[in-house]
């Protein structure tokens, strides 16, 4: 019975080092990245308990093609790696609008793609560095596949990796 107590002891010390994080109520900032064409997001988290949050991003993306603007939600599960380093992954969508450029079509006149709006599912998988500091930076991947929307941006399947900048309060 003593190695019994003493297993479910150290399995519930782990458990909690594991999960020992303190998220910040809120953080803004930027999250920078690529995916088709350069792009800048504003970015927002807000908490939802303990191990949670929302991450809303409203940016653009630019690139010779088309030049777009998007708004995402994540919702997130935040786990601690080591000391300040955290891992995290999520799920969500947004939407957005897309204007393409005219491209040559090979017969010497101008193809122009459909423009408008599309709708994308989203996932999202990163690690974070919580300074002393109210700074918090992050390198995630978040994987989006168009799911409504015109020629070019329904099913298709593109990876956004970023880097994020915040400030937490």
């Amino acid at each position: 019975m003593k190695k019994l107590t003493l297993v479910v002891l150290f399995a519930i010390g782990f458990a909690s080092f594991g999960f020992s994080q303190n998220l910040a109520d809120n953080t803004l900032g930027l999250r920078l990245g690529d995916s088709d064409g350069f792009g800048a997001e504003i970015s927002y988290q807000k908490s939802i308990g303990r191990y949670n949050r929302a991450e809303f991003n409203l940016g653009w993306r630019d690139s010779r093609e088309f030049d777009a603007f998007k708004l995402a939600g994540v919702y997130q599960w935040v786990h601690n790696l080591d000391g300040n380093f955290n891992w995290y992954y999520g799920v969500g969508g947004g939407v957005g609008s897309a204007d393409f450029e005219p491209v040559p079509n090979g017969n010497g006149g101008l193809r122009d793609e459909n423009d408008g709006a599309f709708v994308f599912a989203a996932g999202n998988l990163g690690v974070e560095y919580d300074f002393d500091i109210p700074l918090l930076l992050s390198i995630d991947i978040r994987p989006e596949i168009g799911l409504v929307g015109f020629d070019g941006f329904d099913n298709d399947f593109l990876f956004d990796f970023a880097l994020g900048i915040r400030y937490q309060f």
